[in-house]
């Protein structure tokens, strides 16, 4: 099992940094970001983490292919490769449909599994050939070329995946591996693996070899209610992008979160956090003291077959941020991350 951070590129630049630094030296997989409009620029942040970091990845997850153009993804993922001596990775999707509506994107109207599953082919022929004749559906291209080069002979690229099956398929199928955001039950990863596993299958490939990753809301610390706190205020800001079916898989029923996403749609933040139960802000994240979250990852994610677990740590600042409440007592990044160190990594060796 593998562990890696994700964060939201919203703290102030410098500690998000030390955090980078911080999960390097600990032996974190993976540093992904969101490549949000939302956010503070994640290629800018990573780049300058390049060159303060040894070992650890760095990548996008994800990042869209509806709003970055998938050859400029492709160069931006070669430039970092080159940066970082080859620790670059991504994971491409159509995106938050939440962030694409503020753009006046419809999601239904756009084939978002055909556009991805294109993009995802333009973005693997320019990294591996250095140039593209392309006439497609969704991308034409004719005798573009890029001296941007990865040093890795092959660069990962995965695809994120949430409602399935077709997307899970397609990430086993076509791609280096899937991040399946948001699931939190047994069933949900069983869900999510057994597509993997279809798509790898139907390629001839061993479904075992590609990064099958949980991407999670998480949040730990000494403080375990503090934690499962901080995990609440963010639960229904994330919920209110998954679809029915999901939440199903996830043990929620889709009427117990209405009044939350009505609420968070008008902009009223603070009623959607007043309206999320602690019992299902439990259910749709790994909150509490470390031994809370370890035994979550062994019993409802590690027995499905995922072999990579990406927390998406929470913490009072990330809270504030987005919601501007004001919870005391949760451990900060850098102490949450030491204790996934100390506390729930060595269960893996």
């Amino acid at each position: 099992m593998r562990f890696s951070y994700v964060l939201l590129p919203d703290h102030p630049l410098q500690e998000s940094l030390a955090s980078i630094r911080l999960a390097d030296e600990l032996g974190f997989h993976a540093c992904y970001a969101a490549d949000e409009t939302w956010h503070k620029d994640m290629w800018l942040l990573f780049a300058a983490a390049a060159v303060q970091t040894g070992r650890i990845r760095l990548g996008p997850s994800l990042s869209s292919v509806v709003l970055r153009e998938p050859t400029l993804i492709a160069q931006a993922l070669a430039t970092l490769d080159e940066l970082s001596g080859g620790r670059a990775e991504g994971v491409l999707s159509c995106g938050n449909f939440g962030l694409l509506a503020q753009y006046g994107v419809d999601w239904s109207r756009i084939r978002p599994l055909s556009r991805t599953k294109e993009a995802l082919h333009v973005v693997r022929t320019l990294l591996d050939e250095g140039a593209i004749d392309h006439s497609g559906e969704f991308f034409t291209y004719d005798g573009l070329f890029t001296f941007a080069r990865p040093v890795q002979e092959h660069l990962p690229v995965k695809l994120g995946a949430m409602r399935g099956p077709k997307s899970f398929e397609a990430a086993g199928e076509l791609s280096d591996g899937c991040h399946h955001a948001l699931g939190y039950t047994r069933e949900a990863h069983d869900y999510a693996v057994r597509h993997i596993r279809a798509g790898a299958e139907r390629a001839g490939k061993d479904w075992r070899s590609l990064d099958i990753g949980a991407w999670i809301v998480f949040a730990t610390g000494a403080d375990g209610a503090a934690a499962k706190e901080a995990a609440r205020s963010m639960v229904g800001i994330y919920a209110s992008s998954m679809p029915e079916e999901q939440l199903r898989r996830n043990g929620v029923e889709p009427e117990e979160l209405k009044p939350v996403i009505e609420a968070i749609a008008a902009g009223d933040l603070a009623r959607g956090i007043e309206l999320t139960s602690p019992e299902v802000a439990e259910r749709l994240s790994v909150s509490g003291t470390p031994e809370e979250c370890l035994e979550r990852i062994r019993q409802d994610i590690e027995p499905s077959g995922v072999n990579h677990v990406i927390c998406a740590v929470t913490d009072s600042v990330l809270v504030k941020a987005f919601t501007g409440r004001q919870v005391d007592g949760v451990a900060s990044v850098d102490e949450q991350l030491r204790l996934i160190h100390e506390r729930i990594m060595p269960a893996w060796g």
